[in-house]
């Protein structure tokens, strides 16, 4: 063998040697990919909260068809930010969320029960009675993924309690859970929430700083005005049930010829200016007082299914039952001076520094109109604006969303209860202390 033949024979065995053990890869790899991707044809899919579905194998339950029908969720629906996120998250919601209530307290005083159903706060009472009866309840603390606080303010407020001895209440009941458990410990409480939908309630749990500055507040005052702090806290829809009448459908739009209507007490400095502005035009309807009960039974709740624009301006408090009072009746809620996570341009809400309830899901922008306070001055010209086929799409959209604003017993796949729970659900993932 000659000099360079000699030097080029043990390069050429690791050569061959090399191409052997990239080729044995490679089918091992193949080999691998195959199995798991057959294995995913046969068993549910885990994926992160934060994955993108689209390269996602998804293996669903049985009940998943319908919950396709009931999202409306084609892919191209107008309502979610991201149809296809949601889709996703809300069915590991649904398998896997657990929430464990402290069974301290007496239910007979400010504990555990709902003091009613009914009413402007009902919202709060719901979501105690809902809780209990869905599957997301669990006995064992460690299977837990948050912890329920279960004091309730309107209670408290019901039977008459002061603000400042609310504040002692509430103080005094979470020291004792924190003494006698160790779940708050662990986080300072950034794994435990509450609920309240009176703004009194809101109030009442400033007397405690933790449970302000870590736990999950679910409460019906997202303003600005308390230390409501928007990717920790959630905005509960504030729900007057039971409704006096049905729902508003899709097939009633040529009976709203009234351009907007707006009734109720000059309780605000933006509703001052509404009806003075505005109380004596001829296509807005607008009154300075509430509806009279003598002119007719149901009257007012009748006005919003001959108008299309619903005023919703924020009164003493920014809280207000008027917008989902106007989803539900199918009139288009104009939200003067509200927060949206980009600038909407339809539902009129008049309020500032108030955050919509699940804002960070639903695209207030395809179903209502978001207007500045100081836009109440050209309040007509801008819903003249909008053309009869931009509020056929809009009111197509608001009757989409109307399931997310209504309470139920038993609670029912995408109500409010579960739209609350998936905000839960969301806020859970990114804990941190």
């Amino acid at each position: 063998m000659s000099a360079s033949k000699a030097a080029q024979h043990p390069m050429s065995s690791w050569l061959c040697s090399l191409q052997g053990s990239l080729l044995t890869l490679a089918i091992l790899t193949l080999i691998s990919f195959t199995y798991l991707s057959l294995k995913s044809l046969h068993s549910p899919s885990s994926f992160s909260p934060h994955d993108n579905n689209s390269s996602i194998p998804i293996s669903f339950h049985k009940h998943d068809s319908d919950s396709d029908r009931d999202l409306d969720l084609d892919r191209t629906s107008d309502i979610y930010h991201s149809p296809s996120v949601f889709r996703l998250n809300y069915m590991e919601m649904e398998s896997n969320f657990k929430i464990f209530i402290y069974p301290d307290g007496d239910p007979k005083t400010f504990y555990q029960t709902p003091r009613k159903l009914t009413g402007k706060y009902s919202s709060e009472g719901y979501f105690f009675q809902n809780i209990r009866e869905s599957r997301f309840l669990t006995s064992d603390p460690d299977q837990a993924h948050l912890f329920f606080i279960p004091i309730s303010c309107h209670k408290m407020r019901g039977k008459g309690t002061s603000y400042e001895n609310m504040t002692i209440i509430v103080k005094d009941y979470l020291d004792g859970l924190i003494m006698k458990y160790p779940y708050w410990n662990r986080t300072l409480g950034a794994d435990h929430f509450f609920v309240t939908c009176h703004d009194v309630g809101v109030r009442a749990t400033e007397g405690h700083p933790f449970l302000v500055k870590n736990a999950i507040r679910v409460v019906c005052s997202p303003s600005y005005d308390v230390p409501f702090i928007p990717h920790k806290d959630v905005a509960l829809p504030q729900v007057l049930q039971p409704f006096a009448l049905p729902r508003g459908g899709g097939d009633d739009i040529e009976n709203r010829t009234v351009l907007g209507f707006w009734a109720g007490h000059r309780n605000s400095k933006i509703r001052v200016i509404l009806a003075r502005v505005w109380e004596n035009d001829t296509e807005l309807d607008i009154s300075n007082n509430r509806i009279s009960r003598a002119i007719g039974p149901l009257v007012y709740q009748k006005r919003f299914y001959t108008t299309k624009f619903c005023i919703c301006p924020g009164g003493s408090q920014v809280n207000s039952a008027r917008i989902t009072d106007s989803i539900h009746y199918g009139c288009v809620p104009v939200d003067l001076g509200v927060y949206v996570a980009s600038k909407a341009t339809h539902l009129v809400i008049l309020s500032n520094y108030y955050d919509l309830p699940f804002n960070d899901i639903l695209d207030w922008r395809k179903f209502t109109v978001i207007l500045n306070e100081k836009d109440v001055y050209q309040l007509k010209q801008i819903l003249k604006k909008i053309t009869d086929e931009e509020f056929v799409l809009l009111h197509k959209n608001l009757v989409k969303v109307q399931k997310h604003f209504q309470w139920n017993s038993p609670p029912i796949r995408f109500d409010a209860f579960h739209m609350v729970m998936y905000e839960l659900w969301l806020r859970h993932h990114v804990i941190k202390y």
